[in-house]
């Protein structure tokens, strides 16, 4: 497989890990976002909307969005699940999921930030205030039904990893990107924490990419 990513990015970040969790090898190619190599015709013509990520798996066309992939990858690579049996469970680990990718992580990306700035002429300051609000206003939601319902377990949905939890880390990496408050996120720092000791979240940190602070 062929999955074209960049260290920051979260998303690319949330697809690594499922990748490593299935035991499915697969080439990096790095798009650099803060170079805006996104935007380039070469991208352009692998995903037209210009974000990560995307992955080639076959002859087939190339998948976007990173839960879309995931659940892909879920299906044509069914062990370990990464989606509870019942339905109310993976409507429930869906939805968690969703907190992050498309109701946080979308306002904080590269292409909002240009916006506020090049558009809107919003300071660096307050674009920063910004992220950290929804990062935070994400993990909060989050840590409420953690906190609240019975399902939550080791992890978000009981004692195996599920695309909640793969959701949740990249979230919590952003929120140390970006220097979001996580004090008082007891579920979320617990589980964020469990899911690190395992090499397939470790392994595909942000921070442990080429290219990333201190690693060339």
């Amino acid at each position: 497989m062929e999955l074209w990513g960049f260290w920051r990015s979260l998303a690319s970040f949330r697809v690594r890990i499922a990748l490593n969790l299935k035991g499915i090898s697969y080439e990096e190619i790095p798009i650099d976002l803060m170079a805006g190599l996104q935007k380039g015709e070469a991208y352009r013509a692998v995903n037209p909307q210009m974000v990560l990520p995307a992955l080639r798996d076959g002859d087939g066309p190339v998948l976007f969005q990173s839960v879309a992939i995931l659940e892909y990858l879920d299906e044509t690579h069914p062990e370990p699940p990464l989606l509870p049996r019942d339905p109310r469970g993976r409507a429930r680990v869906r939805g968690l999921a969703a907190i992050v990718a498309a109701d946080s992580h979308p306002l904080i990306v590269p292409r909002i930030r240009e916006y506020l700035e090049h558009e809107l002429g919003v300071p660096e300051e307050a674009r920063a205030a910004w992220c950290r609000h929804w990062i935070q206003a994400g993990l909060k939601a989050v840590e409420s039904h953690l906190a609240n319902e019975a399902e939550t377990g080791r992890f978000c949905h009981g004692d195996q990893v599920t695309i909640a939890d793969i959701c949740l880390v990249s979230l919590m990496a952003g929120a140390k990107l970006f220097g979001a408050d996580t004090d008082g996120l007891d579920g979320a720092n617990r589980i964020a924490a469990a899911c690190m000791e395992l090499p397939a979240f470790a392994d595909a940190h942000p921070l442990r990419q080429p290219g990333a602070p201190g690693r060339g």
